[in-house]
Protein backbone atom coordinates (compact mmCIF):
# COMPACT_ATOMS: atom_id res chain seq x y z
CA UNK A 1 0.00 0.00 0.00
CA UNK A 2 1.41 3.14 -0.80
CA UNK A 3 0.40 6.19 1.50
CA UNK A 4 0.56 9.25 -1.26
CA UNK A 5 -2.92 7.78 -2.25
CA UNK A 6 -4.33 8.14 1.24
CA UNK A 7 -2.85 11.77 2.45
CA UNK A 8 -2.87 14.35 0.85
CA UNK A 9 -3.24 16.81 -1.69
CA UNK A 10 -5.36 13.29 -2.47
CA UNK A 11 -9.08 12.79 -1.69
CA UNK A 12 -9.52 9.54 -0.43
CA UNK A 13 -12.56 7.51 1.55
CA UNK A 14 -11.93 8.15 5.58
CA UNK A 15 -14.42 6.31 7.39
CA UNK A 16 -17.71 3.94 6.33
CA UNK A 17 -20.79 3.68 8.80
CA UNK A 18 -23.02 0.76 8.10
CA UNK A 19 -26.66 -0.39 9.76
CA UNK A 20 -26.53 -3.99 11.15
CA UNK A 21 -29.90 -5.57 12.48
CA UNK A 22 -27.38 -6.95 15.48
CA UNK A 23 -24.74 -4.88 16.97
CA UNK A 24 -23.55 -8.07 19.22
CA UNK A 25 -23.49 -10.48 16.73
CA UNK A 26 -22.22 -7.99 13.99
CA UNK A 27 -19.07 -6.72 16.60
CA UNK A 28 -18.44 -10.50 16.96
CA UNK A 29 -18.32 -11.09 13.46
CA UNK A 30 -15.56 -8.22 12.71
CA UNK A 31 -13.65 -8.43 15.87
CA UNK A 32 -13.90 -12.63 15.20
CA UNK A 33 -12.93 -11.82 11.52
CA UNK A 34 -10.34 -8.77 11.43
CA UNK A 35 -9.69 -8.37 15.28
CA UNK A 36 -10.76 -4.16 15.23
CA UNK A 37 -9.86 -2.26 17.95
CA UNK A 38 -12.92 -0.72 19.70
CA UNK A 39 -12.89 3.32 20.03
CA UNK A 40 -16.42 3.79 21.21
CA UNK A 41 -19.00 1.52 22.25
CA UNK A 42 -22.81 2.20 23.00
CA UNK A 43 -26.00 -0.05 23.49
CA UNK A 44 -26.52 0.39 19.57
CA UNK A 45 -23.31 2.20 17.85
CA UNK A 46 -19.72 0.67 17.85
CA UNK A 47 -16.57 2.73 16.65
CA UNK A 48 -13.97 0.43 14.94
CA UNK A 49 -10.34 1.37 13.98
CA UNK A 50 -7.26 -0.44 12.89
CA UNK A 51 -4.44 1.69 14.70
CA UNK A 52 -7.07 2.65 18.04
CA UNK A 53 -7.00 5.92 17.21
CA UNK A 54 -8.76 6.49 13.43
CA UNK A 55 -12.35 5.61 12.97
CA UNK A 56 -12.21 3.38 9.77
CA UNK A 57 -15.62 1.36 10.26
CA UNK A 58 -18.83 2.19 11.94
CA UNK A 59 -21.09 -0.26 13.31
CA UNK A 60 -25.08 1.23 13.96
CA UNK A 61 -28.04 -0.75 14.77
CA UNK A 62 -31.18 1.36 14.12
CA UNK A 63 -34.57 0.92 16.14
CA UNK A 64 -36.99 -1.07 13.89
CA UNK A 65 -34.15 -2.18 11.46
CA UNK A 66 -35.15 -3.64 8.25
CA UNK A 67 -33.09 -6.21 6.63
CA UNK A 68 -31.30 -5.95 3.43
CA UNK A 69 -33.36 -5.26 0.73
CA UNK A 70 -33.04 -6.03 -2.97
CA UNK A 71 -32.90 -3.80 -6.39
CA UNK A 72 -31.83 -0.40 -3.97
CA UNK A 73 -29.16 1.87 -4.28
CA UNK A 74 -26.30 1.82 -1.43
CA UNK A 75 -23.70 -0.18 -0.23
CA UNK A 76 -22.27 -2.71 -2.76
CA UNK A 77 -18.98 -3.11 -0.63
CA UNK A 78 -16.09 -1.20 1.38
CA UNK A 79 -12.48 -2.04 0.83
CA UNK A 80 -10.33 -2.77 3.08
CA UNK A 81 -7.10 -2.49 2.26
CA UNK A 82 -3.91 -4.15 3.77
CA UNK A 83 -0.29 -2.56 3.88
CA UNK A 84 1.12 -5.67 2.27
CA UNK A 85 0.52 -8.87 0.07
CA UNK A 86 1.90 -10.94 2.97
CA UNK A 87 -0.86 -9.53 5.33
CA UNK A 88 -3.40 -10.86 2.93
CA UNK A 89 -1.91 -14.36 2.62
CA UNK A 90 -2.01 -14.39 6.41
CA UNK A 91 -5.27 -12.92 6.20
CA UNK A 92 -6.71 -15.79 3.82
CA UNK A 93 -4.95 -18.22 6.33
CA UNK A 94 -6.74 -16.54 9.07
CA UNK A 95 -10.19 -17.34 7.43
CA UNK A 96 -9.75 -20.82 5.81
CA UNK A 97 -8.38 -21.81 9.49
CA UNK A 98 -11.18 -19.74 11.86
CA UNK A 99 -14.27 -19.69 9.27
CA UNK A 100 -13.67 -22.84 7.36
CA UNK A 101 -17.10 -23.06 5.09
CA UNK A 102 -18.72 -20.32 7.21
CA UNK A 103 -18.09 -17.86 4.32
CA UNK A 104 -19.16 -17.78 1.01
CA UNK A 105 -15.62 -16.79 0.15
CA UNK A 106 -14.57 -15.05 -3.90
CA UNK A 107 -10.87 -14.24 -4.95
CA UNK A 108 -9.99 -11.87 -8.18
CA UNK A 109 -6.99 -10.43 -9.42
CA UNK A 110 -7.74 -6.82 -10.56
CA UNK A 111 -3.81 -6.48 -12.36
CA UNK A 112 -3.51 -3.22 -9.78
CA UNK A 113 -4.58 -5.64 -6.73
CA UNK A 114 -5.67 -8.88 -5.52
CA UNK A 115 -9.05 -9.09 -3.53
CA UNK A 116 -11.32 -11.62 -1.26
CA UNK A 117 -14.94 -10.98 -1.38
CA UNK A 118 -17.88 -11.73 1.23
CA UNK A 119 -20.50 -10.81 3.29
CA UNK A 120 -21.06 -10.18 7.03
CA UNK A 121 -23.86 -11.70 8.57
CA UNK A 122 -26.31 -8.83 7.58
CA UNK A 123 -25.35 -8.64 3.52
CA UNK A 124 -23.23 -5.88 3.79
CA UNK A 125 -20.18 -6.56 0.79
CA UNK A 126 -17.43 -6.90 2.06
CA UNK A 127 -13.22 -6.44 -0.14
CA UNK A 128 -10.14 -7.10 1.57
CA UNK A 129 -7.32 -5.96 -0.62
CA UNK A 130 -3.86 -5.60 -1.10
CA UNK A 131 -2.56 -3.27 -4.19
CA UNK A 132 0.61 -4.14 -6.50
CA UNK A 133 3.19 -1.53 -7.10
CA UNK A 134 1.74 1.66 -8.72
CA UNK A 135 4.80 1.18 -10.53
CA UNK A 136 3.34 -1.85 -12.07
CA UNK A 137 -0.04 -0.51 -13.17
CA UNK A 138 -0.89 0.09 -17.02
CA UNK A 139 -2.06 3.61 -17.80
CA UNK A 140 -3.06 4.21 -21.41
CA UNK A 141 -4.60 7.76 -21.48
CA UNK A 142 -5.77 8.30 -18.03
CA UNK A 143 -7.47 4.96 -18.17
CA UNK A 144 -5.76 2.36 -16.05
CA UNK A 145 -6.11 -1.48 -16.69
CA UNK A 146 -8.45 -3.38 -14.16
CA UNK A 147 -8.91 -6.65 -14.92
CA UNK A 148 -10.98 -9.78 -13.34
CA UNK A 149 -9.63 -13.02 -13.57
CA UNK A 150 -8.82 -15.67 -10.91
CA UNK A 151 -6.34 -15.02 -7.81
CA UNK A 152 -3.97 -17.77 -7.71
CA UNK A 153 -4.75 -18.12 -3.84
CA UNK A 154 -1.55 -20.83 -3.50
CA UNK A 155 1.50 -18.45 -4.66
CA UNK A 156 -0.52 -15.97 -2.22
CA UNK A 157 -0.52 -18.60 0.21
CA UNK A 158 3.05 -19.18 -0.41
CA UNK A 159 3.69 -15.33 0.30
CA UNK A 160 4.46 -15.68 4.20
CA UNK A 161 3.93 -18.48 7.04
CA UNK A 162 3.40 -15.34 9.97
CA UNK A 163 -0.01 -16.04 11.62
CA UNK A 164 -3.04 -13.10 11.21
CA UNK A 165 -2.37 -10.95 14.70
CA UNK A 166 -5.33 -8.71 14.03
CA UNK A 167 -6.10 -5.83 11.63
CA UNK A 168 -2.15 -4.39 11.10
CA UNK A 169 -2.06 -0.60 12.22
CA UNK A 170 -1.74 1.07 8.40
CA UNK A 171 -4.78 -0.88 6.94
CA UNK A 172 -6.80 2.08 5.46
CA UNK A 173 -10.57 2.26 3.46
CA UNK A 174 -9.09 1.20 0.29
CA UNK A 175 -12.00 2.11 -1.79
CA UNK A 176 -16.08 2.34 -1.54
CA UNK A 177 -18.23 0.66 -3.80
CA UNK A 178 -21.88 2.18 -4.57
CA UNK A 179 -24.92 0.87 -6.73
CA UNK A 180 -26.27 4.48 -8.27
CA UNK A 181 -29.56 4.75 -9.68
CA UNK A 182 -28.25 6.38 -12.61
CA UNK A 183 -24.34 6.89 -14.21
CA UNK A 184 -25.21 10.05 -16.02
CA UNK A 185 -25.85 11.56 -13.35
CA UNK A 186 -23.64 10.27 -11.30
CA UNK A 187 -20.60 11.11 -13.17
CA UNK A 188 -21.52 14.66 -13.61
CA UNK A 189 -21.95 15.24 -9.32
CA UNK A 190 -18.48 13.24 -8.49
CA UNK A 191 -16.29 14.77 -11.42
CA UNK A 192 -17.81 18.00 -12.14
CA UNK A 193 -18.87 18.26 -8.42
CA UNK A 194 -16.45 16.59 -6.37
CA UNK A 195 -13.32 16.97 -8.86
CA UNK A 196 -12.64 12.93 -9.35
CA UNK A 197 -11.40 11.34 -12.25
CA UNK A 198 -12.83 8.54 -13.92
CA UNK A 199 -10.14 6.14 -14.96
CA UNK A 200 -12.09 3.11 -16.03
CA UNK A 201 -15.83 2.11 -17.17
CA UNK A 202 -17.02 -1.43 -17.63
CA UNK A 203 -20.44 -2.31 -18.39
CA UNK A 204 -22.77 -0.19 -16.26
CA UNK A 205 -20.15 1.01 -13.79
CA UNK A 206 -17.92 3.61 -13.95
CA UNK A 207 -14.37 3.83 -11.44
CA UNK A 208 -12.84 7.39 -9.96
CA UNK A 209 -10.26 8.52 -8.39
CA UNK A 210 -8.31 11.48 -7.52
CA UNK A 211 -3.87 11.63 -7.26
CA UNK A 212 -3.67 8.86 -9.81
CA UNK A 213 -4.84 6.10 -7.94
CA UNK A 214 -6.68 3.21 -9.65
CA UNK A 215 -9.91 3.58 -7.68
CA UNK A 216 -11.43 4.95 -4.54
CA UNK A 217 -14.69 4.75 -5.82
CA UNK A 218 -16.39 2.04 -7.59
CA UNK A 219 -19.99 3.29 -9.27
CA UNK A 220 -22.66 0.78 -10.85
CA UNK A 221 -26.16 0.44 -12.08
CA UNK A 222 -26.42 -2.91 -11.82
CA UNK A 223 -29.49 -3.27 -9.10
CA UNK A 224 -31.26 -1.37 -11.77
CA UNK A 225 -31.25 2.14 -13.77
CA UNK A 226 -33.85 4.14 -11.29
CA UNK A 227 -33.35 1.73 -8.66
CA UNK A 228 -34.37 3.88 -5.73
CA UNK A 229 -32.93 4.36 -2.63
CA UNK A 230 -32.80 2.19 0.84
CA UNK A 231 -35.11 2.78 3.68
CA UNK A 232 -33.25 4.95 6.56
CA UNK A 233 -32.70 2.42 9.26
CA UNK A 234 -32.49 -0.98 6.57
CA UNK A 235 -29.04 -2.58 7.16
CA UNK A 236 -27.06 -1.03 4.72
CA UNK A 237 -24.76 2.00 4.04
CA UNK A 238 -25.35 5.23 6.41
CA UNK A 239 -22.65 7.30 5.14
CA UNK A 240 -19.04 7.45 4.19
CA UNK A 241 -16.67 9.87 4.60
CA UNK A 242 -14.56 11.87 1.64
CA UNK A 243 -11.08 13.48 3.42
CA UNK A 244 -9.77 16.77 1.83
CA UNK A 245 -6.20 17.87 1.97
CA UNK A 246 -7.55 21.67 3.60
CA UNK A 247 -10.64 23.73 4.04
CA UNK A 248 -10.09 25.66 1.38
CA UNK A 249 -10.00 22.55 -1.40
CA UNK A 250 -12.92 21.39 0.52
CA UNK A 251 -14.83 24.87 0.54
CA UNK A 252 -14.33 24.79 -3.62
CA UNK A 253 -15.56 21.40 -3.91
CA UNK A 254 -18.40 22.06 -1.58
CA UNK A 255 -18.86 25.37 -4.09
CA UNK A 256 -18.75 23.30 -7.22
CA UNK A 257 -21.41 20.76 -5.61
CA UNK A 258 -23.99 23.63 -5.13
CA UNK A 259 -23.58 25.28 -8.62
CA UNK A 260 -24.41 21.48 -9.96
CA UNK A 261 -27.68 22.12 -7.95
CA UNK A 262 -26.24 19.64 -4.94
CA UNK A 263 -28.02 20.38 -1.60
CA UNK A 264 -25.13 20.52 0.82
CA UNK A 265 -25.86 21.20 4.76
CA UNK A 266 -22.97 22.38 6.48
CA UNK A 267 -22.98 20.63 10.10
CA UNK A 268 -20.45 21.45 13.17
CA UNK A 269 -17.11 20.19 11.59
CA UNK A 270 -18.40 18.62 8.16
CA UNK A 271 -20.26 18.97 4.83
CA UNK A 272 -23.14 16.35 4.10
CA UNK A 273 -24.78 15.72 1.22
CA UNK A 274 -26.63 13.01 -0.69
CA UNK A 275 -25.32 11.64 -4.51
CA UNK A 276 -28.33 11.92 -6.59
CA UNK A 277 -29.12 7.94 -6.01
CA UNK A 278 -29.15 9.31 -2.10
CA UNK A 279 -26.09 8.18 -0.87
CA UNK A 280 -24.80 9.92 1.70
CA UNK A 281 -21.38 11.40 2.20
CA UNK A 282 -19.80 13.45 4.94
CA UNK A 283 -16.89 15.54 3.94
CA UNK A 284 -14.23 16.36 6.36
CA UNK A 285 -10.62 17.63 6.26
CA UNK A 286 -7.40 15.52 6.79
CA UNK A 287 -5.99 16.17 10.49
Amino acid sequence: MEKKFFQKPTTYVGEVNINVSNIIHSLDFYQRVFGFKILEQTERKVILSADGERPLLTLEQPEDVMPKKGRTTGLYHFAILLPTRADLASFLKHLIQTEGHSLRLGASDHDVSEALYFDDPDGNGIEVACDRSSSKWGWNEGIVTMGTTALDANDLLAETDQAWEGIPNDTVMGHIHLHVADLDETETFYVNGLGFDIVTRYHGALFASTGGYHHHLGLNVWNGVGAPPAAENSVGLNWFTLVFADHMTRDKQMKQLGEIGANVIEEDDYYVVNDPAGNTIRFVVEE
